[in-house]
């Protein structure tokens, strides 16, 4: 029999493809100790998606979190993280200290292998990085990432490209201990994985360490899984129930049960493992389960999102209330992807593609260029596999005022004076926060985000759910008719309110309130008999008033100026956030601003009013 080594992902992996990454620590140990005790020794601990997110949404230090990872797992265990070359552990790309920073405090923090990738599959991105993780100690698993384009589209993607590629990365001569074919979409389709790790291994000789990574998003997990074993991989990556099929990778168990009656086997205690998930089971039971992260979706091959982004957008869809965009935006992606260039399809660049085809969904096709997508196709990020479209590399010259370039991406951030250590240092400096090299790494890869969690000033954003007495939850209960959704003037400011049993959001914010019919005694004295003026339609502006409107959901990040400031027409007015991009919302006139009204850290509906400029 030959024993397939795996990697459990569940806890990294896992938690970004089910619950966009949102996850506190305390309530997942007990599954990973149990894990650990059903003999489980290989572990995904980190990085990608579950960097950021610890500080975006949990109010939790990562570092930390890798620390007590590796308390539970035990000092044997191989605890590899996850990183995009020269982009790390963010959507930016950053500069070289900041890079050699990233190698080191995870090998401080208990890492053993880095498993680092390039969306772009551009080898230059993997070189410094690779150099970095070998010098401090740490394994390096150097990757070729995999998708399948899109159906009736031709240029790279095949094994020829991926081969190309491997060969690319032995020319660079980039120090390695193991090499992963990556698929992040889950489409690549086994025969194509097969002639892959075939060609590879005889590339590699018989020694080589390979591994086979992919989703179970278009439903062909387990086969490709095969294909890569019969090919000659060395090891493959499976997950645990409740984070597991679905958008995330094939359950350990269903992988046992399909190898069985083969050459295969998996060296586990099958009985434990089955343990191990009923305990896991129990840890995220108060977690929103996205239906979407649990199903099989037969379209990704035309919109190759991949399991790890899906959830993630369709959780930022449902915080901004156009959850009904979705099917828009799956259809969108097809051609973001075939004119971009057919970069694969993970993170950074998924993100990209889904920026863009948000973009065309919400502001027609092609009107506006999101700023990632359009450093793509101009080449900041790096060389796409094939040159992209020529109409969209002028559309986005034009709209973001840049030149197309050639220069590597560690260049241009290295010479750019915002990036770096340095400038974090500074940063710090500034906001009177402690000076340590964690600090300076969370300020390099979070940015203001980053200043908020070290001020105190972290949020929550972690989705969890209520039970009723029958034990549904209300997400669940109330998902036919949604929640009860208004907008509300208060003083001449604006507030979007969802009522959902006895959860109130304002303005994004969530509260758990009690809700109860008012009697005609319940009014205070002072108030009047009707509605309230302060919710009453605003008093009318001058008739030369000009008012500004939020042209997309999102919450407000930044407010650049105040009432009685002289703008020009264009000026930056405030930042929203929205889909993870920052969308400046500029002054359509010349005039003096009236009104600003939203605060920092509201959530704002489409149209809804933001300031007015007399």
């Amino acid at each position: 029999m030959k024993r397939v080594n795996f990697m459990c992902t569940a806890f990294r992996d896992g938690f970004q493809s089910v619950y966009g990454a949102r996850v506190f620590t305390d309530d997942f140990l007990p599954a990973l100790e149990a894990a650990r005790d059903a003999g489980i020794d290989y572990f995904e601990a980190g990085g990608g998606a579950r960097y950021q997110s610890l500080y975006f949404y949990c109010n939790e230090d990562a570092f930390d979190m890798m620390d007590r990872f590796r308390a539970t797992a035990g000092p044997d265990a191989n605890l590899q993280t996850l990183a995009r070359g020269v982009n790390v552990v963010g959507l930016e790309s950053q500069s070289s200290d900041v890079i050699d920073m990233h190698a080191k405090l995870f090998k401080k923090h208990g890492i053993t292998t880095i498993r680092n990738f390039d969306a772009l599959n551009d080898v230059n991105n993997l070189i410094h990085s690779g150099q970095c993780i070998a010098n401090h100690g740490l394994k390096h698993q150097v990757c070729v990432t995999l998708m399948a384009l899109p159906p009736g589209c031709e240029g790279a993607h095949d094994p020829d490209f991926y081969v190309q590629t491997l060969r690319g990365i032995l020319d660079a001569d980039i120090p390695f201990d193991s090499v992963c074919f990556k698929d992040a979409s889950g489409t690549a389709f086994p025969a194509t994985v097969y002639e892959t790790i075939r060609r590879a291994r005889e590339i590699l000789g018989p020694d080589a360490f390979i591994h086979y990574h992919t989703h179970e998003t278009a439903g062909i997990s387990v086969a490709c899984n095969k294909a890569a074993l019969d090919a000659g991989a060395s090891a493959i990556d499976l997950s645990l129930a409740p984070v597991s099929g679905g958008t995330c990778q094939p359950d350990l168990i269903v992988m046992w049960h399909a190898l069985r009656g083969t050459d295969y086997a998996l060296d586990v205690d099958i009985d434990k493992v089955r343990e191990t998930e009923e305990i896991f089971k129990e840890c995220m039971a108060d977690y929103f389960l996205p239906p979407e992260a649990v199903a099989v979706e037969p379209l990704i091959p035309w919109s190759p999102m991949p399991g790890g982004a899906l959830t993630a957008n369709t959780q930022m869809l449902r915080d901004n209330g156009i959850m009904d965009k979705y099917p828009d935006l799956i259809r969108a992606m097809r051609e973001v992807v075939e004119k971009g260039g057919f970069g694969t399809s993970v993170t950074p660049v998924s993100q990209f593609y889904i920026q863009q085809a948000f973009n065309n969904v919400m502001f027609g096709p092609w009107e506006k260029i999101a700023e990632p997508y359009g450093k793509m196709v101009l080449g900041y990020f790096g060389k796409t596999p094939v040159p992209p479209d020529a109409d969209v590399v002028e559309l986005a010259s034009k709209q973001l005022r840049l030149k197309p370039t050639t220069t590597p991406p560690l260049e241009l951030n290295d010479a750019d004076p915002n990036k770096g250590l340095e400038a974090a240092r500074k940063r710090l400096q500034k906001e009177n926060l402690e000076e340590s090299d964690e600090n300076l790494f969370i300020i390099a890869t979070c940015g203001d985000k980053g200043v908020r969690f070290l001020k105190g000033e972290g949020e929550i954003g972690v989705r969890k759910v209520d039970r009723t007495e029958s034990g549904a939850s209300k997400e669940e209960s109330s998902a036919a008719e949604g929640p009860a959704a208004y907008s509300v003037r208060v003083n001449g400011r604006s507030f979007q309110l969802q009522i959902d049993g006895n959860r109130v959001a304002v303005n994004g914010k969530n509260y758990d309130v009690d809700l109860q019919p008012a009697e005609a005694g319940d009014m205070p004295a002072s108030a009047p008999a009707t509605a309230p003026a302060a919710a009453s339609a605003p008093a009318a502006t001058a008739s030369s008033s000009v008012e500004v409107s939020a042209q997309m959901p999102g919450r407000v990040l930044k407010i650049h100026v105040q009432p009685g400031d002289a703008v020009t027409e264009g000026q930056p007015l405030l930042i929203l956030e929205a889909m993870k991009m920052e969308v400046p919302v500029n002054a359509p006139v010349e005039g003096t601003v009236a009104t600003v009204d939203v605060a920092v850290g509201d959530q704002v509906a489409n149209h809804q009013l933001l300031a007015t400029i007399g």
